[in-house]
């Protein structure tokens, strides 16, 4: 029976689930940095070695859905690209059929077991760690506990579903059918969370004789799909790469059951397990048997797909389309392959470079509208794109190294450096958006009044910075000096109007007319408008000089010539 306790602990460990996914997202982030992601781009280049990656680390964790949803966090953070997560999910698959084989020797070892434990150290690291990099590898290893406290409360939540004879009764009566079987498998695994638990089952079932070997095989291909739901739930609340990550999964295991159930109609794939297995088939050794199907399945169904990766990446970007205003975390311009023709290497890096602009642009534009309409409806999106322009300002500017190490002319080397700079710029400009949004949600928060007057003030302020923004990329992208010239008058605007507001504000201060508080918000706001104008500036200057690095200055404090 489902009691309020079953209802409360699926409720729980499904919120458990999704917070500790958040977290452990957010460590990997934190903590990946260059050389965990040049790692994973040098491991799953090649389609077989991101399977092998796939297979040992799931070999290890003995849990394909902890494997799973460290991709889909991974994607989720920028970190993995969608073709690259999917060799290693199509390996994890691989990894996950070892568990058949502990099941047949010894008991199940079970990541949930120490999950606990990984909250506890993981909150202690993030607590007592001295440096940043240990708090966050605490905030991962906390993120990975709290996650499996949430499987392992959602497992708990159908825990007398293992033990009810009405459950097996259920197993053996739809077995006999292999498509209805197939149902049971993914119906169980779904509800239980866990597709080793449900082989687990079979195989115990089997070992009861209270089913047969061929009539196990259909639950175990069930089992396959039923555990693409885990991925599916980690990319929830993720982007749209990772939701097509999760899909990939998804895709890549219903088909494979689709075309395995016509062997298994002819009795083909019974037949061709018997074969490779010397022996009669006795309760004795038929947990053996069906650790083999389920490897068989496995393997077979990985190798057959691996071709196809490309095929399958496609078909879940056509499945999971890019909603309206989402914002593609990873590159569009930076292909490697133009590295040794460094003049369109050179233009892909200054587009992207545009792109990471526009997307600065539209984070500070949300949060200039939250804070002068009072609305905090639409802040959600300022996380996301601050996040693609952080990425962008690594892939940027990483492929930028790569580019230096090329055969350069005298311009091409004196560019580079430039246009590092006009990234770190664009990347700051994104970092104030932050900023306002948190005046924004102070002012919001805290109902801190503000005049029509003040209000009308900055309003003007940010429409003056909103048309030098417009102009900076349109400056970038056509490398155009005029324009150029003109962000850099609007600049001079953007000064005044520092100026002015902060003049008018003492003023209104005096009258008696403006809130202490509300004044300290509004001068932050001002000045934060202002530095991005300094940061937009420094863009355009590159762009006069030509994007040509003057070596009358050393150091980090060397400039863009004017």
């Amino acid at each position: 029976m489902i009691t309020t306790e079953v209802i409360f602990l699926l409720m729980g460990g499904l919120a458990f689930f999704f917070f500790g996914m958040k977290t452990m997202s957010d460590g990997l982030k934190n903590v990946a940095g260059d050389r965990l992601k040049s790692i994973l781009h040098l491991a799953t280049r090649i389609p077989i070695v991101g399977l092998l990656v796939g297979a040992v680390v799931t070999l290890l964790l003995q849990s394909s859905s902890a494997t799973t949803v460290m991709v889909v966090g991974f994607v989720n953070a920028g970190l993995l690209a969608l073709k690259q997560a999917i060799s290693v999910i199509i390996g994890a698959n691989i990894g996950t059929t070892f568990t058949a084989w502990l099941v047949s020797a010894m008991s199940v070892f079970k990541i949930s077991h120490y999950a606990l434990p990984l909250v506890a150290i993981g909150f202690g690291l993030n607590s007592l760690g001295k440096t940043k990099n240990i708090k966050f590898w605490g905030q991962i290893l906390m993120g990975f506990g709290i996650l499996f406290v949430g499987l392992s409360f959602m497992k708990e939540a159908f825990e007398p579903l293992k033990e009810s004879q009405h459950v097996k009764d259920l197993f053996v009566s739809f077995s006999a059918n292999p498509l209805l079987g197939v149902l049971v498998g993914v119906i169980f695994t779904v509800l239980l969370q866990s597709s080793s638990a449900t082989i687990a089952i079979v195989q115990v079932l089997a070992f009861s004789g209270l089913i047969s070997f061929p009539a196990a095989i259909p639950l175990i291909l069930g089992d396959n799909i039923g555990t693409t739901i885990t991925a599916q739930l980690a990319a929830m609340g993720g982007n749209t790469n990772a939701k097509r990550a999760a899909m990939s999964h998804t895709v890549f295991n219903v088909v494979g059951v689709s075309y395995m159930l016509v062997f298994v109609y002819t009795g083909w794939y019974v037949k061709f397990v018997e074969f490779i297995i010397p022996g009669q088939i006795t309760l004795k050794n038929v947990m053996f048997y069906i650790a083999v199907s389920h490897s068989l399945f496995n393997v077979f169904n990985a190798f057959a797909f691996l071709p196809f990766i490309g095929a399958l990446e496609k078909i879940c970007i056509r499945l999971v389309p890019k909603k309206k205003g989402a914002v593609e975390m990873g590159p569009q311009y930076l292909e490697k392959h133009l590295l040794d023709t460094p003049s369109i290497a050179l233009s892909q890096a200054q587009k992207e470079t545009v792109r990471m602009l526009g997307i600065a642009s539209e984070s500070v534009s949300i949060a200039v509208d939250s804070f002068l309409k009072n609305d905090l409806g639409k802040i959600a999106g300022i996380s996301e794109r601050e996040e693609a322009v952080d990425n962008l300002q690594t892939e940027i500017t990483q492929y930028l190294v790569e580019l230096s190490q090329r055969n350069l002319t005298l311009d091409q080397s004196e560019e580079l450096p430039v246009l590092i700079h006009s990234v770190n710029d664009v990347e700051r400009v994104g970092d104030h958006s932050e900023n306002i949004l948190e005046l924004s949600e102070r002012k919001f928060e805290k109902k801190l009044p503000f005049t029509d007057e003040a209000i009308r003030e900055l309003t003007l302020m940010w429409n003056e910075l909103h048309s030098m923004i417009l102009e900076t990329e349109q400056a970038l992208d056509a490398s155009d000096v005029d324009i150029a010239r003109r962000v850099l008058a609007r600049e001079k605007n953007i000064n005044e109007f520092q100026f002015t507001l902060k003049k008018a504000h003492v003023r209104r201060l005096n009258d008696s007319k403006c809130n202490i508080k509300s004044g300290i918000v509004f001068l932050d706001f001002v000045d934060n408008l202002e530095k991005i104008g300094d940061h937009l500036s420094n863009v355009a200057k590159g762009i006069i000089g030509g994007m040509k690095w003057n070596p009358t200055e050393k150091g980090d404090k060397a400039k863009p010539a004017v």
